[in-house]
């Protein structure tokens, strides 16, 4: 492909917008209830305080229309904005609303959030499909790396990068693609596990307002191997799927297990092996009743299966001395759980924890690209409202196609949200023209029409 002709620009249209798509997703965001929901939740004082609910909304917007930071708020003022959306904000004005949050007013933020998640959901149901039959409920952390002095709360954690730590929890079921169920900002030198009790009640208060009736699972990694997470998630009503530390205790459990209780799969799609770093397409597979948590007081011992995978070693020699030859020979992943599913199945499905990996890197590729504030309580915030357009832009996702229900939220945007579009007036009534041909016509009209449609039956 070659240029065709010579050309001249001007950026001189008042009447074109960049990201047509976020039309339809703010026409959702309405008829979910966002503005509502901020009226009765926010309660920040003074000019910072004051419209709350348009520039939560602006914020929101910008995010799902690509800007990471304050600075890019600048992309939802551009051409004809204007008139596609009222009562714009300049970015330093959303940057005094970020930077008024105490807090409490965080907290007011995640009380939103769940409730818009559980209103996208009653809109949307094919965003958590199969939510009142089995759901997973998720549990992570990641660093979000930062530069400099200026930023509180920043500091060097168990991954020895400095910046400051973001815990999330994520919604998904076999059928649907994961929602942000619940996510905290906390500071760069935390411990993995440190309110992760808390987050888990409110993930799965947030799961049953999304519908979730059915079997819940929390799936976790070996960070979260402990007596206060799983007495959380039984608190909760749900069960855990967590991976087990290779301590002691467990590897004497494994030690028992006979040789004949060894069942061998082999998987249609390679796994990935974190450990040996290649890929694994057969494995064997045991189970043995187990006890944890044995050095608390008798109350807090917890007794369950322990799954565990073997797969050989690529080197045995690597091998600490001590650990007998079967550790000689393989290598074990244990799995703590509860689960009533078969042993095979339940393996499965903990493994399909690395779920939230994906929802992490779109964060990390979308609107926590940066910190944009020095002050933590406004970061925390900025925190929340990326969880708020996530869960937007995938509800959009699953209105507009099958293929883009599970699309990753870059391919979203890139397909549907940031469409140019020219705002014209046609018979009294306003109109987008948007690029004859564009491949994903269709998934947008559909959106559109959806979107417009829910708003019409809102009001």
């Amino acid at each position: 492909m070659r240029v065709s002709h010579s050309f001249s620009a001007e950026f001189d249209d008042d009447n074109l917008i960049a990201a047509g798509g976020l039309v339809p997703v703010m026409l959702l965001a309405e008829s979910a209830g966002l503005s509502d929901l901020v009226d009765a939740h926010i309660t920040l004082a003074g000019s910072a305080g004051a419209n709350a609910q348009v520039k939560v909304g602006a914020l929101v917007g910008g995010m799902v229309a690509g800007a990471d930071s304050i600075s890019d708020m600048d992309l939802v003022r551009h051409g004809g904005m204007g008139r596609a959306f009222s009562e714009l904000r300049a970015p330093t004005t959303l940057g005094t609303h970020l930077r008024g949050y105490k807090f409490g007013h965080v907290r007011q933020l995640d009380a939103i959030a769940s409730r818009l998640l559980a209103a996208l959901a009653a809109r949307v149901p094919a965003l958590v499909s199969g939510v009142d039959e089995m759901a997973y409920v998720d549990l992570d952390d990641t660093i979000r790396e930062t530069h400099g002095y200026a930023k509180q709360g920043a500091g060097y954690g168990y991954s020895g990068v400095k910046g400051l730590n973001a815990l999330v929890a994520t919604l998904s079921t076999p059928t649907a693609a994961p929602v942000i169920a619940g996510i905290r900002l906390r500071k760069g030198s935390v411990k993995s596990p440190r309110g992760a009790g808390k987050m888990i009640a409110e993930a799965l208060a947030a799961a049953r307002r999304a519908g979730a009736g059915g079997m819940v699972t929390v799936r976790a990694d070996s960070a979260f191997y402990q007596h206060d997470v799983v007495a959380a998630v039984r608190r909760g009503g749900a069960h855990f799927s967590i991976t087990a530390r290779m301590d002691a205790a467990v590897v004497a459990a494994i030690s028992r297990i006979p040789e004949e209780a060894w069942v061998g799969i082999k998987y249609p799609e390679a796994i990935w092996d974190e450990d040996e770093q290649r890929w694994v397409s057969d494995a064997d597979v045991a189970e043995i009743h187990y006890t944890a948590f044995t050095s608390r007081k008798k109350d807090d011992h917890t007794s369950a299966r322990l799954i565990v995978r073997r797969v050989k070693r690529l080197n045995p020699r690597s091998v600490p001395q001590g650990q007998g030859e079967m550790f000689n020979v393989y290598r074990h992943h244990a799995v703590f759980t509860d689960s009533p599913l078969s042993m095979l199945q339940a393996e499965a499905a903990h493994r399909d924890h690395a779920i939230i990996e994906q929802v992490i890197a779109d964060l990390k590729n979308g609107p926590l690209a940066h910190m944009p504030s020095a002050v933590f309580t406004a970061n925390s915030a900025w925190t929340v409202l990326a969880a708020i357009a996530f869960n937007l832009t995938r509800a959009a996702g699953v209105l507009a196609s099958r293929f883009h229900a599970k699309a990753r939220m870059a391919t979203i945007r890139a397909q549907l949200i940031a469409v140019p579009a020219r705002i014209a007036n046609r018979a009294r009534t306003w109109l987008l023209h948007l690029p004859r041909n564009w491949p994903w016509q269709q998934a947008w009209d559909e959106l559109f029409e959806t979107a417009s449609g829910q708003l019409t039956a809102a009001t």
